[in-house]
């Protein structure tokens, strides 16, 4: 089905549909797209959506943190994105990790490093949508393949901690990850 559908069409085919099939076209147009198309058009973009989702700081054998320049803004923040209907978190950040950056993590490898939800999670888009996400932040160290970006992404690179760029879409994630590795280091 198309993300071009109107608000009409969506409904009529949404009454004729169970639950199952419900959940089954929100994951084949993603869960926020499938929300803002069941809403009429005169609230659909004034109306904050609360999404929950994943991100993972994705650090290599230097210590350096890999963070992408998306495409939607001049903004470097981590891969991740939001969790689908019926969808584990583990399952969220290994599937976004897929899709944005390529490489392949296993759900062994992900160490949970925090929940992290307020209103320093609110995000304004481009298109005017804004949304407040609860984030489930993820540690990974290991991982496999090669590193190549998706359409969302105008790059990816690895940054040292101590020399991240200025314009973050995640500071206050980041900044949880800061205070992970400063415990960590007060324990050695």
């Amino acid at each position: 089905m198309s993300k071009n559908i109107s608000h009409e069409e969506l409904i009529e085919k949404i009454e004729k549909m169970d639950i199952s099939q419900i959940i089954e076209l929100s994951k084949q147009i993603g869960y926020p797209v499938f929300t803002r198309l069941c809403m009429p058009e005169k609230i659909k973009h004034r109306f904050v959506l609360l999404q929950d989702g994943a991100a993972a700081i994705i650090e290599n054998e230097n210590g350096e943190i890999l963070l992408q320049s998306r495409m939607d803004r001049d903004q470097w923040g981590l891969p991740g994105g939001c969790q689908e209907l019926g969808e584990r978190f583990e399952d969220t950040i290994i599937r976004e990790i897929k899709e944005e950056t390529n490489l392949e993590v296993k759900e062994e490898d992900l160490k949970l490093l925090k929940v992290v939800s307020g209103l320093s999670r609110k995000n304004v888009y481009p298109n005017g949508d804004v949304v407040i996400n609860n984030t489930i932040l993820y540690l990974v160290t290991k991982y496999s393949g090669e590193l190549k970006w998706d359409l969302e992404s105008k790059e990816m690179k690895f940054f040292d901690i101590n020399k991240l760029p200025k314009n973050q879409n995640d500071p206050d994630l980041i900044k949880v990850y800061f205070d992970y590795k400063k415990q960590n280091e007060s324990k050695s």
